[in-house]
């Protein structure tokens, strides 16, 4: 539960050069922090930080074929995708071509009816609508099939996306795309979003503006596309830092009618939400149109300039997300009810799970779910007309797409990353499925693997829980994947009786340490009230919140019976 200690003499120097408290220069050396010149770096990350553009394989092939359209009237189309990143990515292209002189319109498949990615169908379909240049977003790297179509067909096609590619890619006339293994972006981890971000700025950066306007488009650019960073789960470090560092605190300011309405929506008429909350709070209302209805709702959001339109569409986007939650639930209930009749043991590396009629706009989230709950990979799958149409979520342990890359005959289409995945496949496929992943996971991964960990970043007691830590925490914040949120960790807690339990699976834990007591809220750790009934003292993990009062307060993340003498 403790890692080593920090080097004292490192920590403090730090500390003095930065002016921060202790704890937070323990947090930054622990994760790679150790001179003054890094850590200022990361913490005061710059616009100017961002990578040149150029810097991506067949970026110039890509703006030479948008300025050949926009110089010869062509129509361009933009083909999306319906997640928070597809979404966002077709908006912020759209909005820069159009800024660039293009006459550019969208498509965004219905997740239910056309499935993931760039099909020929809509090819054709693009062709009708009088497009003359297709360009992707957050997909088309697996969709040589459609991208055959258009070249029959006679229209270019320009690929922008993240995700990894098949062993050769697709015969697009520019494939944009840091994970390309021949692409040396300094950045392997930006989302779609991101990646369309930089196709606007390479183009717009051709336009002759002065450099304080470019910034401030990019400025107005960076506050979805952090949304997007944030939704998509990637790494909140380097570029992917800059951008959602300054796309965020660009949330507090915000003219575009769309996103307005969506924040106020949201609870956040006159604060700035941190990245925790844009991803429970914000990024789901995006997704629940494409889950439950049509994306195009959610890009008509953020592209209308009518202010009670843009309030009405997010309105009915949270009403959508009330049902996906509802749908959500009742699909994690069954699943439950399943692991009860059949307990998961370590013998099952990986979890596979199906049902008839699981609606397949939220089996990635239950996907999610069912990782947190027994931390090894799992896919989850919706059964329609003999055809399974599912998701799949991994740990740090385990690389998704490998495993389905082992067994591709399985499948009619898959894609997807090293977190996560898509896949659909024959319904009298999925034993034959399910047996291979699990042996696939058994091979590689062990029960260690399986075994929840809370990793902590600095011990501390009590007394320094102060507003100067939550200060440079606020710092070193956004926190997300490669940047988590910091876990701190107190010994010989004394306890001021047994923690309380609360609407029937929280705690709430009186605590008391060197002569300052707080209470703890213990989410999800109702099981463990009988554990702790009797404790006197204990060490805990925990995390650092600004209550609803204004004040701090602290999350426990995990706590054991202590063998030490109470600090107080």
């Amino acid at each position: 539960m403790f890692p080593d200690a920090a080097h004292e003499g490192g920590v403090q120097a730090l500390a003095r050069e930065l002016g921060l408290p202790k704890a937070a220069a323990s947090l930054l050396w622990n994760r790679g922090y150790r001179d003054g010149e890094s850590a200022a770096h990361f913490l005061n990350p710059r616009i100017e930080d961002l990578h040149d553009p150029f810097l991506l394989q067949d970026m110039d092939r890509a703006v030479a074929r948008i300025r050949t359209a926009i110089a010869g009237k062509e129509r361009i189309e933009i083909h999306g995708d319906y997640d928070v990143d597809g979404i966002t990515s077709t908006v912020v292209l759209k909005k820069a071509l159009e800024m660039a002189g293009a006459n550019c319109g969208w498509h965004i498949p219905h997740r239910l009816q056309d499935g993931y990615g760039m099909r020929p169908e809509a090819v054709d379909g693009a062709l009708e609508r009088g497009a003359q240049l297709l360009i992707s977003v957050d997909n088309g790297t697996r969709a040589a099939a459609a991208i055959r179509r258009a070249g029959e067909l006679g229209l270019d096609v320009i690929v922008t996306d993240h995700h990894l590619p098949e062993a050769e890619l697709p015969p697009a006339l520019a494939v944009v795309n840091p994970s390309r293994p021949d692409c040396g972006y300094p950045n392997k981890n930006l989302c779609g979003a991101g990646v369309a971000l930089k196709l606007a700025h390479a183009v717009l950066g051709g336009l002759g503006w002065p450099a304080t306007r470019m910034t401030k488009v990019l400025e107005s650019f960076l506050k979805l596309v952090a949304i997007a960073t944030v939704a998509d789960i990637v790494p909140l470090t380097g570029e992917n830092r800059v951008i959602v560092k300054h796309g965020l605190s660009g949330l507090l300011d915000v003219r575009n009618p769309g996103l307005r309405a969506l924040l106020d929506a949201a609870g956040f008429q006159n604060k700035i939400p941190n990245a925790t909350e844009v991803g429970f709070r914000i990024a789901p209302a995006i997704n629940a149109s494409g889950r439950m209805d049509s994306a195009g709702q959610a890009v008509r959001l953020f592209l209308t300039q009518d202010p009670e339109e843009a309030a009405v569409i997010a309105r009915e986007l949270f009403a959508l997300n009330q049902e996906r939650q509802g749908a959500e639930r009742a699909i994690v209930d069954e699943i439950l009810e399943r692991c009860l009749e059949r307990p998961v043991t370590d013998a099952e590396a990986a979890l596979v799970f199906w049902g008839e009629g699981w609606h397949r706009g939220v089996v990635g989230i239950v996907a999610s779910r069912v990782v947190q709950r027994y931390h090894r990979p799992a896919v989850v799958l919706g059964v329609e007309n003999g055809v399974a149409h599912g998701s799949g979520r991994s740990t740090d342990s385990f690389h998704l797409l490998d495993a389905l890359e082992s067994m591709p005959e399985l499948f009619t289409k898959f894609g997807g990353h090293a977190h996560a995945a898509g896949l659909t496949l024959p319904e009298p496929a999925l034993e034959e499925f399910a047996a291979r992943l699990q042996a696939y996971a058994a091979a590689r991964l062990t029960p260690e693997d399986m075994r929840p960990v809370v990793k902590v970043d600095a011990e501390i007691g009590f007394r320094d829980v102060t507003e100067d830590l939550w200060e440079a925490l606020d710092r070193i914040a956004p926190f997300g994947m490669e940047n988590p949120r910091p876990v701190f960790a107190t010994r010989g807690v004394q306890l001021a009786g047994p923690p309380q339990l609360w609407k029937d699976k929280h705690l709430k834990i009186a605590a008391r340490h060197g002569g300052r007591s707080i209470v703890l809220k213990g989410f999800g750790m109702g099981e463990r009230a009988e554990e702790l009934r009797f404790a006197e003292t204990v060490d805990v993990a925990f995390e650092i919140e600004r209550d609803w009062f204004g004040g701090l307060g602290l999350i426990a993340r995990d706590c054991r019976v202590a063998d030490a003498v109470p600090a107080g």
